[in-house]
């Protein structure tokens, strides 16, 4: 069963049990994912499908607009939209791979260096490169581009 899959399940499963939060947030993911769908075929690709690497693209995306506006909120002290979002961010990470932690990132890191034979800043997209076609769901791109720098500068 694929991550669309799952998702319209859980859906179904949800708007029978009337969770109205996870319902409306598992609309706006399925949105969404229409959204990719007519994108894609916009672009004249042959496979319009949404694949997994599709489905994992659009729900970091989401993740990551719900983390800014939850640090908003959060700023402007309006609890009540920090914590909608927070459920939102929960449901969300239900469908992605488990993220590494900081240390298995960092090992990640300096294992792509090695397997990159990076030396300075400059090779950092070789060991980018090698990471992202490893870890393309389960890791944190920004916190591994800093892992990257503070090892290659070094």
């Amino acid at each position: 069963m694929n991550l669309l899959d799952k998702i319209n399940a859980q859906l179904k499963e949800s708007a029978l049990k009337q969770y109205k939060d996870k319902v409306l947030t598992l609309r706006l993911i399925v949105s969404a994912l229409k959204d990719k769908e007519i994108e894609k075929r916009g672009t004249g690709a042959k496979d319009t499908s949404i694949k997994d690497e599709d489905v994992i693209a659009v729900l970091n995306k989401m993740l990551k607009q719900r983390r800014e506006s939850l640090e908003i909120y959060k700023k402007a002290a309006r609890n009540d939209l920090a914590e909608k979002e927070d459920k939102e961010i929960n449901i969300i990470q239900e469908f992605l791979p488990k993220q590494l932690d900081d240390n298995e990132t960092k090992k990640a890191c300096e294992n792509a260096i090695k397997d990159s034979g990076a030396t300075s800043i400059k090779d950092m997209g070789k060991a980018m490169a090698i990471l992202k076609s490893k870890y393309s769901g389960s890791l944190d791109f920004s916190k591994a581009g800093a892992f990257l720098k503070e090892l290659l500068s070094k």
